[in-house]
């Protein structure tokens, strides 16, 4: 028995699987980006899996789009038939993996010898899949000390090296909970059976993991929900040590590159909603108020009453809400002004639109105003062909397929994990206040035809101070989900960002914007350290958050950096920039703040650049920095 991931589309409609032509290379990317709507087949994967390295090597190794990212995949049984789906659901999401499969059972070894095969590769993500054999013993009914202690005491080390030594983002497989009961339902009063030691391990992996910073691939709540038999032959562990199924290959490179993405800051931010058969049963239009369905009653009301329950959690959690609809304006609001069972307001939508445009449209006029990417967005509407028409129009957001009944809505929209998270903090919490603010200060800017008279209407302030430990964990996050303004893309663990901190040699820098409509947060962080010339401060980090652009903000932190280089004794600033797929609006970045470019040695995706902290240079403008420079 396989897994589905049914929010997906499966048909036979990807030209991937059908057209054997070479296509060329604006086709290629538009049908790599359509693979993330579709469902495969286990065939189907390693038919894909085939044609796209043939026609990566036809394109001297890079498809176009997907970024180049380097997995790791080590642990103590078979993976090598995991590794075609974590290559096809890797375009997927938008990378193009180059894999390391570790030696069976050699895990250990790969990490702690610094000569080895897994240290030269550099991998960005290491993925550690342990059986259950290895970390509990195959043994029956085990008394007394069951070894987790040091068990963990050798993960840990081998997680310290990963993450520090090698910069990697580390996910950890929990083990797969294949004993059998002994007891039954009552397992539990038998300590030390092999089922309760499994539950004992991944307690104990959660709380260590956690610690550590290491992120989880929770394969024992997903049996959970699915069945065991779903993940695990034991005809194929016995006779191949393949302890996660073929069958589920797919759905398990999805749950850890839902976790890439979550790190790397690809999940989605949006929800927006269709009303009418989405939000609440029946036609406003047509049925009038009081002829929806929504709220106690009747099976069809509770049913999207609970979706609308899911829908508000997600919103409270920090994801942005949108209606886009089509419907009279006024009738579509009354009903989250006027209806008693709704919970969804008017004040938790960020962006409003209903009219009778199409959706692809309004779905962009969304984007726009709330000041996010179209891959930002998922979309959910009951209808069939609105769902279509979108995926076809703008393949980049993420349109969930939907069950024909309400009640299932909230169980298909969490299992998609489009809105995957490996850390919650406080700004994402205030992320729709963020972004509603963001709003107002838009159509501020559309009512003034003084652009200058504009940015000094809104009182900003620009806070900045060196990176501490309160601070770190945002920093962390800003770092690992920062894509289109960022410089160079590279990235840090939170220990790597910690060593940072104590070194006195290193500058860590982070901002947080203030204006008249509230509190942006931290959006800018700079890291920078001295080069081998000496008083050169060399700028290896540069990003911001793209909802601050606009406002000259990237001059005042310039001027922040700046004094601080002088205050260390530089006389020259250098900077580089790497183009990235996503980092085109960055390239003349050094350019515009009055930076010289420097021979790069014919390398046409990094370009470095200079500045001479001598010469003069007029003041950041309308923007107040606190604390004042030299102060």
């Amino acid at each position: 028995m396989a897994t589905r991931l049914d929010w997906l589309v499966r048909d036979g409609d990807l030209p991937l699987l059908t057209d054997s032509a070479v296509p060329s290379a604006h086709d290629l990317a538009r049908d790599l980006q359509m693979l993330a709507h579709h469902d495969l087949t286990f065939s189907q994967v390693l038919k894909l899996d085939r044609r796209l390295q043939k026609l990566a090597g036809a394109s001297g190794g890079r498809l176009p789009g997907p970024e180049p990212l380097r997995i790791a995949v080590i642990g103590s049984a078979t993976l090598d038939h995991l590794l075609p789906a974590l290559r096809v659901v890797g375009i997927r999401h938008g990378y193009q993996l180059d894999i390391l499969l570790g030696d069976y059972g050699q895990y250990l070894n790969d990490i702690l010898d610094r000569q080895s095969a897994l240290h030269a590769f550099a991998p960005d993500v290491v993925l550690i899949a342990l059986d259950a054999d290895h970390c509990i013993g195959a043994a029956g009914i085990v008394e007394g000390p069951d070894g987790l202690t040091q068990t963990f005491a050798g993960l840990r080390e081998a997680w310290r090296v990963l993450a520090d030594e090698l910069g990697a983002h580390v996910i950890h497989q929990t083990v797969l909970p294949r004993a059998a009961a002994l007891l039954g339902s009552n397992e539990h009063r038998l300590a030390g059976t092999p089922a309760s030691r499994i539950r004992a391990f991944n307690t104990w992996l959660r709380v260590e993991a956690d610690a550590a910073g290491v992120d989880l691939l929770a394969i024992d709540t997903q049996t959970g929900q699915d069945g065991l038999a779903a993940w695990h032959d034991p005809v194929l562990w016995l006779k191949a040590r393949q302890e996660i199924s073929p069958l589920a290959a797919q759905h398990y490179a999805e749950l850890a590159l839902r976790l890439v993405s979550a790190r790397r800051g690809r999940s989605a931010k949006c929800l927006v909603l269709d009303l009418d058969n989405t939000l609440w049963g029946g036609v406003i239009g047509d049925d009038g108020l009081d002829g929806i369905a929504i709220g106690q009653g009747s099976p069809e009301g509770e049913a999207f009453l609970g979706f609308q329950r899911h829908v508000l959690a997600l919103q409270q959690r920090g994801i942005i809400l949108a209606v886009c609809s089509k419907n009279d304006e006024a009738n579509a609001k009354a009903a989250f002004e006027k209806h008693p069972d709704m919970i969804v307001r008017l004040e938790h939508i960020t962006a409003f639109v209903a009219n009778w445009e199409d959706k692809p449209s309004n779905l962009r006029r969304i984007a726009n105003q709330i000041g996010i990417g179209l891959d930002a967005l998922v979309f959910v509407d009951d209808n069939p062909f609105e769902r279509a028409l979108v995926r076809k129009t703008l393949p980049q957001v993420r349109v969930p397929e939907m069950p024909e009944e309400a009640a299932l809505y909230t169980d298909m929209l969490s299992r998609s994990g489009y809105f995957e998270a490996v850390t919650i903090t406080a700004e994402d919490a205030e992320r729709t206040a963020l972004y509603s603010a963001n709003a107002k200060r838009a159509q501020l800017e559309t009512e003034s035809t003084d652009l200058a008279g504009y940015l000094a209407s809104l009182d900003m302030i620009l806070e900045w101070q060196r990176v501490d430990s309160l601070a770190l964990a945002r920093a962390t996050q800003l770092v690992n989900k920062t894509n289109q303004f960022n410089l160079t893309t590279r990235r840090y663990s939170e220990a790597q960002l910690s060593a940072l901190m104590e070194d006195p040699s290193a500058l860590v820098l982070q901002f947080r914007l203030r204006d008249r409509y509230g509190d942006n947060g931290v959006i800018a962080i700079i890291v920078a350290r001295p080069s081998d010339e000496p008083g050169t401060l060399l700028v290896e980090a540069w990003l911001m958050s793209c909802r601050v652009l606009g406002r000259g903000v990237e001059t005042a932190c310039f001027e922040v950096l700046a004094a601080e280089a002088r205050h260390r004794g530089a006389v020259m600033l250098e900077g580089y920039y790497i183009a990235t797929p996503r980092n085109a609006m960055v390239a003349d970045h050094y350019a515009r703040l009055g930076f010289w470019p420097v021979d790069n040695d014919g390398a046409v995706d990094r370009t470095t650049w200079r500045y001479d902290l001598g010469q003069d240079r007029p003041p950041a403008g309308t923007i107040r920095i606190v604390p004042e420079l030299g102060a």
